[in-house]
């Protein structure tokens, strides 16, 4: 197995995303370094800081230049940062030498990786979005079409009360239109430029570093930053949780679509499954056991990059590294997620007839509940509650259904009372309300 599975020859069907893949490649994170110094110098030439004409040449060079990452490696890993070897076969390469001194001046290399991580973060959340809605809506339509169709809610493993299919999918989906909304707060605090110099302080900038840096970011079509990040990681931090909440939510629709699909419930059925190397029957329910996976795996990945939110004084390297270790596959993971779920959402389809038998288990004791709230009429509350259980205990030893002993004991009972229709509450409207919200995303 490859040390990352997200980049196995072996394994890149089951975790890997190509859309996201490309923006975390080696070669991507050199060319957007190269656009980050590119920007820069135009702009430091504009304003005068640098001659006009070298900001110009710099600029244009970033643009077309290609650079070898595998000629960076040796110095890279003597200075555990990749731009000093980025600046030095950048300037190689433009064999200009009255210009190239000009590259990278008054930066640091920490301004110069953020800003380029946030030029691509800013692609991948703008694919994640799209896909995150497209959940979204696919779940909606579910919801509306089975808003009304009966099914059995359950708490602790046990069935409960009855409920609708449709409102079940709203339950999955709610939480995915709230973390749109946190998204779109999350975005404009982390989509920043980064441009302190060494210390934070842009002192080798001189008066005209702040116009500089607002320069930049206005170049690089960023938010500028008026404070120095380069140990408040408070934004990258809250991204790692984001996508971890949203693969968490997506990995709980897959939980209960595990449930429901299993052969003696029979639920759902989910489309083709995977296969067994040596059970012909078998129809695993893959895609539902990849969310989970995927979202386990961004708990413990989520647990380093809050950890390295301790940064210690104005840099630490150490704290920095942890992130490049964890957070590509942070985003890969919960971009894979995403497009498992909206492939597999649209496939879902549930099974009324067995739906039905669940909820009843030929003895209707998911109408308990029901029961004994009728029959605080005749009795009181606390009474009612024992002699409805005491109908329950005698349901399972003799095999009665529970509407057969309730009419017997208390024969002017609304026998409508054990249908579907008349316990789901507002589980219908529930789904319907989470359709229409998702219609409008």
């Amino acid at each position: 197995m490859a040390v990352s599975p997200f980049d196995s020859a072996l394994y890149r069907g089951l975790f890997h995303d190509d859309e996201l893949g490309r923006l975390f490649t080696d070669s991507a994170e050199v060319r957007a370094m190269l656009l980050v110094e590119g920007a820069l110098a135009k702009v430091q030439g504009q304003l005068g800081l640098i001659p006009e004409m070298s900001g110009a040449f710099i600029h244009r060079a970033a643009m077309e230049l290609q650079l070898d990452p595998g000629g960076m490696a040796a110095e890279t890993g003597r200075n555990a940062v990749p731009v000093p070897a980025l600046v030095a076969a950048f300037r190689k390469a433009l064999e200009a030498p009255e210009h190239a001194q000009y590259i990278h001046w008054g930066a640091t290399s920490q301004d110069i990786v953020d800003t380029a991580l946030v030029l691509r973060l800013r692609q991948a959340l703008t694919i994640i979005e799209a896909r995150l809605r497209a959940v979204i809506r696919a779940l909606g339509a579910q919801a509306e079409t089975h808003a009304d169709l009966p099914m059995a809610a359950r708490t602790l493993a046990q069935v409960a009360t009855p409920t609708s299919f449709g409102a079940v999918v709203a339950g999955w989906g709610g939480p995915l239109i709230r973390h749109l909304d946190r998204l779109a707060a999350l975005k404009p605090r982390l989509l920043r430029v980064s441009l302190f110099g060494a210390a934070g302080t842009l002192a080798a900038m001189g008066p005209q570093g702040p116009e500089v840096r607002e320069g930049l970011a206005e170049a690089l079509g960023l938010g500028d930053a008026d404070d120095p990040w380069h140990s408040a990681r408070d934004g990258i931090a809250e991204l790692s949780g984001w996508l971890t909440g949203v693969a968490g939510s997506l990995a709980k629709m897959g939980e209960d679509l595990v449930l429901m699909a299993q052969a003696e419930v029979g639920e759902v059925r989910l489309g083709d499954g995977g296969g067994s190397s040596t059970l012909p029957h078998k129809q695993n329910p893959v895609d539902p056991l990849l969310l989970t996976a995927l979202a386990r795996h961004l708990v413990g990945l989520d647990a380093n990059i809050q950890g390295a939110a301790v940064h210690r004084q104005q840099r630490d390297a150490a704290a920095w590294m942890v992130e490049w270790l964890a957070l590509p596959e942070i985003v890969m993971g919960a971009g894979r997620a995403l497009a498992v779920a909206g492939a597999l959402v649209p496939r879902i389809a549930p099974q009324p007839g067995a739906m039905a038998r669940n909820i009843d288990g030929g003895l209707g004791l998911a109408y308990a509940e029901a029961l004994s709230f009728a029959l605080t009429g005749p009795l009181p509350r606390p009474e009612a509650q024992e002699t409805a259980k005491a109908l329950c205990r005698e349901a399972m030893e003799t095999g009665t259904p529970l509407a057969e002993l309730a009419a017997r004991d208390w024969p002017d009972l609304d026998r409508s009372l054990f249908t579907p229709a008349a316990q789901m509450g507002e589980a219908p409207a529930h789904a319907r309300r989470f359709a229409a919200a998702a219609n409008g995303v």
